[in-house]
């Protein structure tokens, strides 16, 4: 990066951040000023566009604009996209969400994105998945489950996600349970949260509520 380049980064950021506090510790970078993660977004100069998406997901099921979301702002494009299709995936698809929050669990995990899990967590245990099948997650313990759909979507989401392909043996038991159209879904579901996730954990974007890490101690 030439030092133009980093000296216009730094004014972006700087104009982001406002001097602001950060909640975790700043980079140092060639410009000699420092950029922080997790940007801070102040909602009252928002542009346009960016305001549009705002209300949009306001106004929307979460009803909040908080975590990725929030960070997705700064590309109004990106974030108007994405945050459709995350409203899809985890309201409107086929699956129960008592299986669409195990999906969802199952990523987190993987990906050790404390905001996801905190966030869906709770509505996973609401939906009527155990907590016990929960824990075992974020413990990367083996659940025991009682239902035969939940040990299939549990399957193929941590099959998918460790080795980057499913068995005939997984697919085949989840066309049967779920049927084809809620796999594709479940699919969809795992890929969504996984851009979720990269974006919690690039970004540093701490758990909601100044809540603790869940994975802080699998570190």
């Amino acid at each position: 990066m030439t030092i133009d380049k980093a000296r216009s980064l730094n004014d972006i950021y700087r104009t982001i951040n406002k001097d602001e506090p950060t909640s975790s510790p700043a980079m140092s970078n060639p410009g000699g000023t420092t950029i922080s993660r997790p940007p801070i977004i102040d909602e009252t100069t928002l542009n346009p566009v960016q305001r549009r998406v705002y209300d949009a997901i306001l106004s929307g099921p979460r009803g909040v604009v908080e975590g990725p979301l929030r960070l997705w702002l700064l590309s109004p494009g990106l974030a108007e996209r994405a945050q459709e299709l995350g409203a899809f995936c985890r309201y409107n698809t086929k699956l129960a969400p008592r299986l669409s929050e195990l999906a969802i669990l199952v990523t987190g995990a993987f990906w050790k994105a404390g905001f996801e899990w905190v966030a869906h967590c709770p509505a996973a245990i609401s939906a009527g998945l155990s907590a016990d099948i929960a824990e075992a997650i974020r413990k990367d313990e083996e659940p025991t489950f009682e239902q035969e759909d939940e040990a299939a979507v549990f399957a193929l989401a941590r099959e998918l996600h460790q080795t980057r392909r499913l068995s005939d043996a997984t697919y085949e038991r989840a066309i049967r349970l779920l049927g084809l159209e809620a796999v594709v879904e479940l699919v969809g579901i795992l890929g969504y949260y996984t851009l979720v996730s990269m974006t919690i954990n690039a970004f540093e974007i701490p758990a909601p509520s100044g809540a603790a890490d869940p994975f802080a101690q699998a570190e």
